[in-house]
């Protein structure tokens, strides 16, 4: 059984940002940077499947040189091999623009699964599994919870709202989005780590992005205000005025 598990980069969580020159990102020079959350457990998810059927799980990322560090850890945690595909400038792709990327490789290693992360830390679009799997005419399945392979075809426990849940049985292969915490995330071992160092990680060149169809127009810090009001005079009647400010102007009340 073979799983392709796609992973992004991003900023490290809590990170100082500062909006870049241009206003449609954010300076990149002095951050750190490690792999989305949600992707982590996509991986893991894709890492236990393979220890309960065989196979082998290839980790892909689309992203600039330092995206090698995270591929690294993916294969120290158990990856078999990885494809690097190189794109200095990743926010000159939009959604479909990665997806094209992924899915391009992704039709050559022909995979029975192509597990994602429900979405990005960055961006938080939470559109690269759907338009991948369109992409490459599989079915699909967002908000995982529970994956369970049974020949060719494979079952999924979905989280809905309330604390309701849907089960769908779907033919391999597919292309699930994991939904975060489905499972208890790994640390790499001393071991694995020396052996990340030896594996496979085949580098494909991203070329020029095509006309982007969703481009970011403006990126910047929510505007702080302050504001305080004062009721002078009779306590009662500046009761009364707090209350109407409560209920219509707040709305609190």
């Amino acid at each position: 059984m073979k799983i392709l598990a796609a992973i992004k980069q991003v900023p490290v969580r809590d990170s100082p940002l500062r909006v870049d020159a241009s206003g449609h990102w954010i300076e990149e020079a002095d951050l750190n940077f490690e792999i989305n959350e949600p992707d982590a457990y996509a991986l893991e998810e894709a890492l236990q499947l393979k220890e309960k059927h065989g196979g082998e799980v290839v980790a892909i990322c689309a992203g600039p040189a330092r995206a090698r560090q995270t591929i690294l850890e993916a294969l120290a945690k158990g990856a078999d091999r990885a494809i690097h595909i190189e794109a200095e400038n990743l926010a000159a792709f939009d959604t479909l623009g990665i997806a094209r990327l992924l899915a391009a490789e992704a039709q050559a290693e022909k995979p029975d699964l192509i597990l994602t992360g429900l979405q990005s830390d960055d961006l938080g679009y939470g559109q690269t599994g759907v338009v991948l799997a369109e992409l490459m005419g599989l079915p699909h399945s967002t908000i995982i919870m529970q994956a369970e392979v049974t020949g060719s075809s494979v079952r999924v426990k979905r989280e809905l709202e309330d604390g309701w849940f849907q089960h769908i049985g779907m033919p391999l292969p597919a292309v699930l989005t994991i939904q975060s915490g489905i499972n208890k995330l790994r640390y790499a071992t001393l071991k694995g780590i020396k052996q990340a160092k030896t594996k496979e990680i085949r580098r494909v060149e991203a070329g020029a992005p095509s006309e982007a169809t969703v481009k970011i127009e403006k990126i910047y810090a929510p505007e702080k205000a302050k504001q305080a009001q004062i009721f002078e005079g009779d306590p009662n009647a500046a009761v009364e005025k707090l209350v109407e400010k409560l209920k219509f102007e707040a709305r609190v009340l």
